[in-house]
Order: structure tokens, then C-alpha cells, then sequence
């Protein structure tokens, strides 16, 4: 699920009366999921190759580029918003991403955007931030250098590793395949080389993202590609063996559930990669999962759970859900309330379904009010806030490896291996201020509550 938020390279835009100099400035505001993040890092790359740069107020850019997420209307609205803000604080914007599908809303709205373009159209976006504003005179591709791995907007010690674009799949709830397309898998050796390039800038956890990781190398039907002279099959196992050798953590999204990623718990089980799934199960019940048409609906989801934690018990389950889909009735709710207790995931997000534009979902019948949906979200949160405290609390007294986020005066923050960053918890290391971000740590777990844990140096 995407996390709506506001990024730019180097903090937020904000208004400041500093005339713009007309020398290549661009502004940029990344919203939506970390798939996005890693469309605006490319833009921004190849920005800067050209001469650009960047910067982080409305007045001192000479133009400013929004990518944007079209995935729920809630989103829309955020994003059109986003663009309305650039143009009364800027007035020269660009678009794309997501919702630059729907080029005409974008314009019926905000009709003095300069250009519109949809996601993964790096070559637009670039090509109208040179018609409309030209690069610094004095650029000199000789000294002002990027550095090999790219501009990321992630902090240094961790990246996401975009494996593939597009999807094959249909849920009735999601128009990602209208937007982004259907899948398309990356050569397995340029995504080593990356992943590569990202470990020898400093890199310590590598968060693996697609839209569906289980599918990778379906669309090349597994073809086999080369990394520094060795063969390697474009598949999610080949590939995380081979990110497993690397030395760093190794943190998989976006995982379906299909039979074949039984094969990657054992790879968790021997510390090659991070024992965490992000598993978007979605619901539970047969009969909503079937309306979703959601890929491997009818697996037997909770035998394989138990089977992978004996397999490998550290494992941490994440997962997101939606309540108040058409047709879901009180006993289809109450069937996920008792499989989320027999599941007893890790860490788990959800949200009451939204309408969007384009979507199936939208002509099936049995549309559920929106006070109950609120009400059935209620219940599904406050059911897992019992499960997740319950397992937070049974890490009292052991012993953890902690990456450490960030630190200040009153000590530092960091993550587990279960915990991926933004949208899970933290562990707090108070007292800590003589550590570095980037550092891994081992701790003692002395204190939890539904989210976070406290810890003192082991």
C-alpha cells in the first residue's frame, strides 16, 4: 500500500522570498509509495546529470516537478492538491506519475501546468524541464559529479531495489495495470549491478520492491542473465540468493503468496536474507477474496504460515487489509477477525475501501455503508493491536540486531530485522548519543508496547 507523504531531496518546499535565478533550479515533490520514490530518484539522477539542481523552497526553484499517485481517490486529491500548492507558490509545474494517466482531470483542474506525463516516462519529464527551463550555464559534467549509485532520497545506510514495473494481475479494487502497465522484469544483472553499486556507497539494508515480487521473470519466462561472468535465472529465489551473498540485510515487499515462495523461508532460516515477509493478503474470507480476484485467493494461507514459521520462527509477517469491500457482510468480517487470530501477524496496516475511478470493483453490488465500514476498522485494528502487543511483549529479554536511524541528544532510534522503515515500529536506544546512523547494533528488549520496543546495548 502506498504511504501518502512529501519528499524532496532536501527537505520539504517551502515558501521563502529568495528570487529564483533562472540557473537550472528544479523543485520536486515525490507523493505516493516507495515504487515512486524510486521513479522520482531516476528523475532526479538524470537531472542532475544534465546540470540541474535541486532545491528545497518554492522561490528558489525555477520550476518544480510533481510525481504523483493516482492509487485511491484519496490519493488523487492529495496529489492535486500538491499541484495546486506548486502552482500558486511557483507557478511553472510540471506533472507526472501516477495520476498523469488522467492528463485531462489534471488539466480540467489546474489548467496552467506545463506538461503532463504518466509514470515511468523519465524521458518526458526530462525533456520538458529542458524546454521550459535550461540547465546552468556553467555545468561541467567533469566536476559536478553524481555519485555512482544516484540521487537517493532514502537516507545513506538503506535504498529500495525496484526489481520490476507493472503488474498481470486484475483485483477488482486496483487500476495499477491501467496505469503502470503489465509486468515487466528487469534484466537480473542490471539489478545486481545496482544493488552492487548501492553496497559499496554504504548501504546496509536493500528493501526489495515491485508490485509483485513472487512474479519476477515470469514476463521473460525465468531467462537466464549474467552477473560479473556468472549465470543467474531471472526468478525472486535466484535473485535473492545472489543479493543474500552481499553481506547486508536483504528486505522483501509486495511478496504474493504463491507455492513457490516456500522455497525462500529456508534462505531466511540461514541469515542469507531478513526472515520478513510484506504479504498484501488483503482479506481472508473465500467469498470477498474471490469478488477481489485477488492471485492465489484459494491457498491454504494459514497451514503455509505455520509451515514457514517452523521453518524459520523469527519470521516477521506484514500485511495490509481492506474492510468494507462490496459485499463483505458481518460474517465475512468476523471470518477475518478469526483468521488475523489464528494468522497472529506481525505487523499489519489496513484501510476501509475507497471507491476509485476506473476500477471493477466499482460495479459489484452490496456497497457496505461507510459507518460500518469505520466501525469494522475499529474492530479489525483493535483486534490486532492485542495480536502485535502480545508478540512485541514476548521479545521482552531477548537479544536483537538494531540499524540504527538516527540519533540525538536524548539517544538513538533504530529498527529490528522485523521492522521495515516508515511503516513499521521502532526500537529506542535512550541514552545512546554516541552512536552513528548506519551502525547495526546488538540490544536487550527491556520494554514494548503495540508498536515499538526499548532496549539497552547488549
Amino acid at each position: 500500500m502506498p504511504g501518502f507523504h512529501f519528499l524532496t531531496l532536501s527537505g520539504p518546499l517551502m515558501t521563502q522570498k529568495t528570487p529564483a535565478t533562472g540557473s537550472g533550479k528544479v523543485g520536486f515533490i515525490s507523493l505516493g509509495c516507495p515504487k515512486a520514490l524510486v521513479d522520482s530518484e531516476r528523475i532526479l539522477t538524470q537531472l542532475r546529470l544534465d546540470g540541474y539542481d535541486v532545491v528545497p523552497t518554492y522561490d528558489d526553484a525555477d520550476i518544480v516537478v510533481v510525481n504523483t499517485c493516482g492509487f485511491i481517490d484519496a490519493a488523487k486529491q492529495e496529489s492535486l492538491d500538491a499541484i495546486g500548492e506548486a502552482i500558486n507558490e511557483n507557478g511553472k509545474v510540471i506533472v507526472t506519475g501516477c495520476m498523469g494517466v488522467d492528463a485531462e482531470k489534471i488539466r480540467e483542474t489546474h489548467p496552467g501546468v506545463l506538461a503532463v506525463s504518466g509514470p515511468q516516462a523519465y524521458e518526458e519529464v526530462v525533456g520538458a524541464v529542458h524546454q521550459y527551463v535550461p540547465p546552468k550555464k556553467d555545468h561541467d559534467p567533469f566536476v559536478d559529479l553524481v555519485p555512482p549509485q544516484g540521487i537517493k532520497l532514502t537516507p545513506r545506510h538503506y535504498a529500495y531495489l525496484k526489481i520490476s514495473e507493472g503488474c498481470n494481475h486484475s483485483c477488482t479494487f486496483c487500476i495499477i495495470p491501467d496505469m503502470r502497465g503489465k509486468l515487466v522484469s528487469r534484466p537480473i544483472g542490471d539489478v545486481m549491478d545496482e544493488a552492487q553499486r548501492l553496497v559499496d556507497a554504504g548501504v546496509k539494508e536493500l528493501l526489495v520492491i515491485s508490485q509483485d515480487t513472487s512474479a519476477y521473470g515470469v514476463d521473460i519466462k525465468y531467462r537466464t542473465g549474467f552477473w560479473q561472468g556468472r549465470p543467474l535465472k531471472t526468478r525472486m529465489q535466484s535473485l535473492c540468493e545472489a543479493l543474500g551473498e552481499m553481506g547486508v540485510w536483504v528486505r522483501l515487499h509486495y511478496v504474493y503468496p504463491y507455492p513457490h515462495v516456500d522455497d525462500i523461508i529456508p534462505l531466511m532460516a540461514e541469515g542469507k536474507i531478513l526472515p520478513y515477509l510484506d504479504i498484501p493478503f488483503q482479506h481472508a474470507s473465500p467469498k470477498v477474496l474471490k469478488a477481489m480476484k485477488r492471485p492465489a485467493h484459494d491457498s491454504k494461507t494459514l497451514e503455509r504460515i505455520r509451515k514457514w514459521r517452523e521453518m524459520c520462527p523469527e519470521l516477521t509477517i506484514r500485511s495490509t487489509f481492506i474492510v468494507g469491500f462490496p459485499g463483505e457482510t458481518e460474517e465475512d468480517f468476523q471470518y477475518l477477525l478469526d483468521w488475523l487470530d489464528e494468522a497472529q501477524l506481525d505487523r499489519v496496516g489496513a484501510f476501509t475501501y475507497s471507491p476509485v475511478e476506473g476500477a471493477k470493483a466499482n460495479d459489484l453490488e452490496g456497497a457496505v455503508p461507510e459507518e460500518v465500514k469505520e466501525e469494522r476498522l475499529a474492530r479489525f485494528m483493535a483486534k490486532q493491536a492485542e495480536i502485535s502487543t502480545a508478540r512485541l511483549q514476548a521479545k521482552i529479554g531477548s537479544t536483537i540486531d538494531v540499524l540504527i536511524d538516527e540519533v540525538d541528544e536524548e539517544g538513538a532510534i533504530g529498527r529490528s530485522k522485523a521492522d521495515a522503515p516508515e511503516i513499521d515500529g521502532m526500537v529506542y536506544l535512550n541514552g545512546e548519543t554516541e552512536l552513528q546512523p548506519g551502525q547495526i547494533v546488538q540490544a536487550v528488549v527491556e520494554h514494548a508496547d503495540e508498536h515499538d520496543l526499548w532496549a539497552v546495548l547488549a
